[in-house]
């Protein structure tokens, strides 16, 4: 161990480093990130804040504060699997220090930086990720930096609490770091599935995954030792996820979606009990319709989702969920201390794999996936907005939202009827920025009911939103909408007034309400 390690006071477990070479290249993160240079592109692990690497923000962030006090230039791409560490990307953008961001994100004071136009952000589908940095498009990775829970005797690596990214950004980095945390259970080795399968066409193959817990990959990362410029121990619990308990509204939600799921059952387009695999996306009303399914007369549940939060724990723990399967765990406090003391019990009924293959689209349309995800709005014709408030301000990004909205057997959309203590609608006459069409959508969700889209014409869609899904408070605004549009000559198949379909996010912004 060098010097600087001993004397910094990292902390350095020797059974987690098990392969000579890599011992050999130990050191402190601020020794490590002396190997970054201005204007590269780093690929960070880490998705959902699991797997995000504890040492290498502050590390960073305090170097390029001190290039910056002696007048030099100093910020990197940053590519990562989706949201990482909140307090890891604060530390950054405070510090000016991402020029470019992808592909997903949710931290406030990036999120400002990005809409004041300070720092590029490309959202993009996470399910294009990987092969867009495989075709070259933001250029060289020039640093990967990259959790794992150990390195094993053969040089493999074992991946952290998430999968992510790790795969691609290690292939194709020039360099890599790895950090090395001892605070992940040593239990997590084997519950990853790593598919190094992939390729870019006209090479690709079948992926051969008919089941949510079947196996296809191996349960290591591959890293070239040659490639590999640093490792730097830590010892530091991932950063707990935001939720809070389930309420009236998201219990209202729960309750409409598991309804669904009995007369779909009863119409023969779901299997009896076990249904077709969930996927839901982060967030508190995603949590409590997992959470919903417990008291519903479903078993033997399975689950392919890019994330596994607090209610998937409580539904293996109960046996009403007999597999997960995904690429992080997005856990509360409460949850990661549950998961880690009963460690035994996950690890049988999770697999955690890369984000190209959890968000894989045609994995995707032939498992039948059920789709459940949130929105900031709808339009009374069924186009949803998940990005962008007013149209122009980006909140979080697409994620994998639409991988699973385009090519899920069935598509949910699932949100509050209001917002800001009910001046905001999320049903309005139409949306100001399209993340997922109406061709795509299938099923709208408020707490005050829910409206099944299929087969309808976009004038019976529209209807059926504003009666079933729509804040009554609301309603007779939208409906007034409604009146009049298809009312004018030549109102079409999907009857607008151009001149008054923003008239309530004009409202908003004039007088805080689209009540007005």
């Amino acid at each position: 161990m060098s010097t600087s390690v001993q004397q910094r006071g990292a902390a350095y477990d020797p059974s987690r480093i098990r392969h000579p070479h890599f011992r050999g290249l130990v050191t402190d993160a601020a020794s490590a990130v002396e190997r970054i240079a201005d204007g590269d592109t780093v690929a960070i692990s880490g998705f959902a804040s699991a797997g995000t690497p504890k040492a290498f923000a502050p590390a960073l962030a305090d170097r390029i504060r001190a290039v910056r006090a002696a007048g030099g230039d100093f910020s990197v791409n940053l590519l990562t699997g989706a949201s990482v560490a909140n307090e890891a990307e604060a530390m950054l953008a405070e510090v000016d220090g991402i020029a470019l961001r992808m592909p997903y994100q949710s931290e406030p004071t990036a999120r400002g930086k990005i809409n004041s136009g300070e720092m590029d952000y490309v959202d993009v589908h996470l399910s294009h990720v990987a092969q867009q940095v495989w075709q070259g498009h933001y250029g060289d990775v020039d640093v990967a930096v990259v959790e794992v829970a150990a390195i094993t005797e053969d040089g493999g690596l074992v991946p952290a609490m998430s999968v992510g990214n790790s795969k691609t950004w290690l292939d194709v980095a020039d360099k890599v770091i790895l950090e090395v945390n001892s605070w992940i259970p040593e239990g997590v080795e084997g519950i990853h599935d790593v598919y190094y399968g992939t390729a870019l066409p006209p090479h690709r193959r079948p992926i051969l995954l008919s089941r949510a817990d079947d196996r296809i990959g191996q349960p290591l990362l591959e890293v070239d030792p040659a490639k590999v410029i640093a490792v730097v121990p830590t010892d530091q619990r991932d950063s707990a996820s935001a939720l809070t308990k389930p309420d009236e509204v998201s219990n209202a939600i729960a309750g409409h979606v598991l309804e669904f799921f009995h007369h779909e059952v009863a119409s023969g387009r779901m299997p009896a009990g076990s249904l077709l695999p969930l996927q839901a996306g982060i967030g508190n009303v995603a949590n409590a319709v997992l959470a919903g399914l417990a008291a519903g007369s479903f078993s033997d549940l399975s689950c392919y989702s890019e994330v596994i939060q607090d209610s998937m724990l409580q539904l293996i723990r109960e046996g009403t969920v007999a597999h997960a399967s995904a690429t992080a765990l997005a856990l509360s406090a409460d949850g990661l201390t549950e998961l880690v003391d009963n460690f035994d019990l996950y690890r049988d009924h999770i697999t955690l794999r890369p984000q190209e293959i959890s968000n894989h689209p045609e994995i995707v349309r032939r498992l039948g996936i059920v789709g459940m995800n949130g929105m900031l709005e709808a339009d009374v014709y069924g186009n949803v907005n998940s990005t962008h408030v007013g149209g122009t301000r980006i909140m979080n990004g697409i994620g994998g939202s639409g991988d699973f909205t385009r090519n899920g057997y069935v598509s949910m959309f699932l949100s509050p009827s209001t917002a800001k203590d009910g001046a905001v609608s999320a049903i309005v006459p139409m949306v100001p920025h399209v993340d997922h069409t109406e061709h795509d959508v299938q099923v709208i969700v408020t707490e005050h009911g829910l409206a099944d889209l299929r087969a309808l014409s976009p004038r019976k869609r529209s209807r059926l939103i504003v009666d079933r899904c729509a804040d009554p408070v609301f309603r007779p605004l939208l409906h007034d909408y409604l009146d009049r549009a298809e009312a004018r000559p030549g109102a079409g198949n999907t009857p607008h007034i151009l001149e008054d379909a923003f008239s309530f996010h004009t409202r908003l912004a004039a007088t805080g309400s689209m009540l007005g």
